[in-house]
Formats: C-alpha cells, sequence, structure tokens
C-alpha cells in the first residue's frame, strides 16, 4: 500500500462498478499513463481524434480494440491531472455490462503495464496528491456504506470538510500560541513570555468546550451510522412479534397465543424518517420454570443494556389497576436510568373510549396503538424520531461517527485538560509544552496532518475495490 513518504508511479485499474451483469460497468484507470495507455486502444468514431489531444473532462464515443478486434463500443471520459479524482491522470471507460467484456478490457490493460488497483488506492491518491484530508477521504467510504438519509447527511458533512474545516481551525489556533510558547523555551534565561497566559486559558477553554461538544455527538452519530438499536420488551403475549411485524411489514417473527413462543431475539433493520433502527423481539419477561424461556428472558435483560431505546410493551387487556402500570413502568426506568423507555400500551382497539381518556389523562406520554390493526404506528414511529434527537444533523452541526476520530478527540481532550492545570498550577512552559505538542499530534491524527504507514494501511484496507 502506498504512503505519503512516496507515491507509486504506476498506472492502476479497476473495475469502478459492482461486479456481475449490468447495463453498463465503469472501468477507471489512474496514473501518468492512464491516457497513453487508453488511447492506444481507442478508436473514435470521429477519424483521427487522439485522447491525448484532447482537453480535460471530455468524454468520447468510439471502440476500445486489441490489434485489429474490437472488444466493445465505450464511452471514454478523459480527467488531466490535477483535475481529477486522485489528482492524476484518470481515465473512465463507460462499457456495456457484460462479465466477459469488463475482463477482456481490464485483462487488457494488464498486459500492457497496468496494474490490479488495491482496496481504497484510488482514494489513498486522492489524499496523497492533496485532493482531500484524511477525514474526507474515510467519509468516501462511509458515503458508500450510507444506507439511509442519518448516515447518507452525516458521510456528506464529513466529505465536504465540515469536520476537517473545524478541527483544522482548532488547530491553527492552538499551534499559534504553541509557537509562541516553544520561543519562551529558546529564550529560557531570560525569563520571558511571548504568550498571554490569560488569552491562552481563555483559548484552551474554548478549544475544550468545542472538542467536548464534539466528543459527545458521538453518542447520535455512531448509533446514526450503524443503525439504531431498539429493543421491544415486556410480558408474554402483549404484542412484541406482531408490533415487529407490523413495523417490517413482513412476518418476520412468529405469532402466536402461546405464552413463550418467542424463546430468542428476533431482530430485523428498517429506515424510518430517513433514520436506520434495529428492532429487537425479545422474549416475554415472566416467572418460568422452562429452562429454555430462562435463557431467552436472560437474553431480553441483556438485549436491554445493549438497546439505545427500549419500547415497553403492555398488553390493554390486562390493565386492572393503570397505577401498577406506572409503578411497572417506573420501575424500569429506575432500573436502566441511562435508556430511552418509550411505553406503549397494545390492542388499544380493546379499550372502551373512557378507559383511553382515563390513559390519555393519567399518562399523556404513552403511545397507544393496535399492532394487529396497525394502527396508532406513525405516532410511534414520530415519537421514536423525537428520541433520537437528530436536530443536531438539521442544524447543520457536526456529528463525530468514526470511531478513529472519536478516540483521537478523546486524547486531544485529556492532553488539553493536563495543560489547563498546569496553567492553573502555575507550572513551567517547557512541560506545559509537551502536553500542548500532544494535543496537537492527536488533532493532526484525525485530519493526516500526521500519520504511519499502519494508519493508511489500516483505513484505506476497508475501502472496495475501485474507490
Amino acid at each position: 500500500m502506498d504512503t505519503r513518504s512516496g507515491i507509486s508511479q504506476d498506472t492502476i485499474i479497476a473495475l469502478a462498478t459492482s461486479y456481475g451483469v449490468g447495463a453498463i460497468a465503469v472501468i477507471r484507470l489512474s496514473g501518468e499513463r492512464a491516457i497513453d495507455l487508453v488511447d492506444g486502444c481507442f478508436k473514435s468514431k470521429k477519424k483521427g481524434k487522439k485522447l491525448s489531444k484532447v482537453s480535460s473532462h471530455t468524454v468520447h464515443l468510439g471502440w476500445i480494440t486489441d490489434n485489429n478486434r474490437v472488444i466493445d463500443e465505450a464511452l471514454v471520459t478523459v480527467f488531466r491531472a490535477p483535475h481529477s479524482y486522485t489528482g492524476e491522470n484518470v481515465v473512465e471507460i463507460s462499457c456495456h455490462g457484460s462479465a466477459y467484456i469488463q475482463q477482456e478490457i481490464l485483462q487488457f490493460f494488464l498486459k500492457q503495464g497496468a496494474r490490479h488497483a488495491e482496496a481504497g488506492e484510488f482514494t489513498l491518491r486522492a489524499f496523497l496528491n492533496g485532493k482531500m484530508d484524511l477525514s474526507q477521504a474515510e467519509a468516501v467510504a462511509d458515503l458508500i456504506a450510507s444506507d439511509s438519509q442519518a448516515s447518507h447527511n452525516i458521510a456528506m458533512q464529513q466529505m465536504r470538510g465540515g469536520f476537517s474545516n473545524e478541527i483544522e481551525s482548532l488547530r491553527a489556533e492552538l499551534l499559534n500560541f504553541a509557537s509562541l510558547i516553544e520561543l519562551e523555551l529558546d529564550f529560557s534565561e531570560e525569563d520571558v513570555e511571548f504568550a498571554d497566559r490569560t488569552e491562552f486559558q481563555e483559548l484552551i477553554s474554548k478549544i475544550l468546550n468545542v472538542i467536548k461538544r464534539l466528543i459527545d455527538s458521538f453518542a447520535l452519530g455512531n448509533v446514526l451510522k450503524n443503525g439504531i438499536p431498539v429493543a421491544i420488551v415486556g410480558e408474554p403475549n402483549v404484542g412484541k412479534s406482531t408490533l415487529l411485524n407490523a413495523l417490517l411489514n413482513e412476518e418476520k417473527a412468529i405469532v402466536s397465543d402461546i405464552a413463550g413462543t418467542t424463546r430468542d431475539a428476533i431482530e430485523d433493520e428498517i429506515a424510518l424518517h430517513g433514520v436506520t433502527y434495529r428492532f429487537i423481539d425479545t422474549a416475554g419477561i415472566r416467572d418460568t420454570q422452562d429452562v429454555v424461556e430462562n435463557i431467552g428472558i436472560k437474553k431480553t435483560f441483556e438485549n436491554i443494556e445493549k438497546a439505545q431505546l427500549v419500547l415497553h410493551l403492555i398488553d390493554a387487556e390486562k390493565i386492572v389497576d393503570l397505577r401498577d402500570w406506572i409503578n411497572k413502568t417506573k420501575e424500569l426506568k429506575h432500573e436502566y436510568p441511562d435508556k430511552k423507555v418509550l411505553t406503549v400500551i397494545n390492542k388499544a382497539d380493546t379499550l372502551t373510549k373512557d378507559e383511553i381518556e382515563n390513559i390519555e389523562a393519567e399518562r399523556p406520554q404513552w403511545i397507544l396503538i393496535s399492532a394487529r390493526q396497525k394502527t396508532g404506528l406513525d405516532t410511534l414511529i414520530n415519537h421514536l424520531t423525537r428520541l433520537v434527537n437528530a436536530g443536531a444533523l438539521s442544524n447543520q452541526q457536526t456529528v463525530v461517527s468514526n470511531s478513529r476520530h472519536f478516540e483521537a478527540l478523546n486524547k486531544a481532550f485529556e492532553a488539553l485538560n493536563e495543560v489547563q492545570k498546569g496553567m492553573d498550577q502555575n507550572i513551567s512552559s517547557d512541560l506545559m509544552a509537551i502536553d500542548i505538542r500532544q494535543a496537537l499530534f492527536h488533532l493532526g491524527e484525525i485530519t493526516g496532518e500526521i500519520t504511519t504507514d499502519d494508519l493508511l494501511g489500516n483505513i484505506f484496507a476497508n475501502f472496495c475495490i475501485g474507490k
């Protein structure tokens, strides 16, 4: 894998679209010889046209040939360095989507001296050539993997440089003061101060506040990126499996009047209002002598621990004293104080008008549904959306979703905390400079100002081939 220490001069090639048969396929080449390699086998429909002479960002119709054999009719798009995705000469061949044609074209260029691109090598070259920073490069992979509006928004905001700009701004301000602190070390014998300590204290406080906000946003960003786990819990036969099926609009879980049918967690994902939820149907909670059912109940509590949200389902037909259920809900929230618990009354179609009015008066935040009749589901979904609190996305705030960034921010926060403590204790500039350098190092890791071969290898190895 290439690193910042030296970009490979090889011309690389890969299929940029998915493997398999389709209407078209796109084959991408990047490198100094990319245009010349394609020019050698491209016969334009416009007689005498040579790719070596055409302008950048132009598309040309013709035939890809191997000597006198025509492989395919194709569109060839030319991007000249440095105005391309990778910053190098890039050619994209849009051919017919036959698996045979794809392989024929790939094998032809491999024989001409191109080599197979490694995973993420096109984007790695874009990073090494200064077309994007490291956090933007990582966002490319997140954008490709996004499967909901929320995860798409996070990746797009990061790829457009919102997160990078925020980090770079903080780093630039800190670097300015760090240089003054370092200057003081050069004149340590004269006992002079170039950095205003009061102004520096204010800057550290400001940066700590921004980093803390970014760290706190990871809780939201991570679940939005990977899907929000929602545990559906309650006693047996309250309709948990029916609710799961209704939300997914398919018969995912077995529904039966026999108590204890669900003995293992059943889960599936669905996107609602642009956010991916991973709903988990759990075994009903009750006292039982059934060994297998008890294992399922144990897993229910484990799933509650892992869940971001908990849907506490109550059977409307079993409500005798409303206060009993209010107390049970309080017990669940007390047992899991860090969980967002939503109380849902199922089988609301069996309640009288007076019973509904009584529940709404006592607990207006409870949601009444009928999973079997599929009524009240819109209200439930709207409550879920509000609980997720995705407002940060709509307000264009930076949301951290990458665990590597999260770890680096935590380390930078710890180092700056030490700087702040040192200033309070009036420690010497040389000791303070150590922690400042650490903070700058960890902030630089995020955008790629500071990298290692192992770091780049780990990041780009997770990319798909051709990107």
